[in-house]
């Protein structure tokens, strides 16, 4: 298993660089970031993440411990391969990437290539509280909104009238959930 290399970065190819140690070029798969500080012809060293499958054999690596262990966090969660925690590593620096995962901002998460809604979500719910900073009290607050709504049954008729579920939803959160569904139905329909 190989865990660090160091040598010469001698080519960048897209999102690889070509590290050359003592003779044997490896193409590692780096950080956009940090490859832009990777200057060819000078000494790096990139802690390495070894993924191996039946058809490959790709290198992933980061210039600090800590990105790696995020990286490492990121494929930990059903769903997210290699390709797609990079993505989502890629979206900022590590600090960004850290707060969007305990605030809960899967917009931000949904925004890398190849990660949808439903996986972003499922990185929030299951690294919020690994990502080493606290994690916001309502970052999981879409849960409660997905399995409130999905027994509203305003909700569900205004779905059926037409609304979208998004827009149904933001009608619905100005309207006092006491009333009665009736109530609700018509003050939405006003807005």
């Amino acid at each position: 298993m190989i865990a660090k290399l160091t040598g010469v970065a001698i080519d960048h190819e897209g999102p690889l660089t070509v590290i050359d140690c003592s003779g044997v070029g490896y193409a590692v798969r780096v950080l956009l970031d940090e490859q832009a500080t990777m200057r060819l012809g000078e000494k790096s060293s990139l802690f390495i993440y070894e993924h191996i499958k039946e058809d490959a054999h790709d290198l992933y690596g980061f210039l600090t411990k800590s990105r790696k262990d995020l990286f490492e966090r990121l494929i930990s969660v059903n769903g997210v391969g290699p390709k797609a925690a990079l993505a989502i590593a890629n979206l900022g620096n590590e600090g960004q990437v850290r707060t969007a995962i305990a605030n809960g901002d899967t917009k931000y998460i949904s925004s890398a290539s190849g990660v949808g809604k439903k996986v972003a979500e499922r990185v929030v719910v299951d690294l919020k509280n690994k990502v080493g900073l606290s994690a916001s009290n309502d970052a999981t607050a879409f849960l409660q909104e997905a399995s409130l709504a999905d027994s509203d049954e305003a909700l569900q008729a205004l779905i059926g009238l037409g609304y979208s579920r998004e827009d149904a939803v933001a009608v619905l959160a100005k309207i006092d959930p006491s009333l009665s569904v009736e109530a609700r139905i018509k003050q939405a329909l006003k807005r």
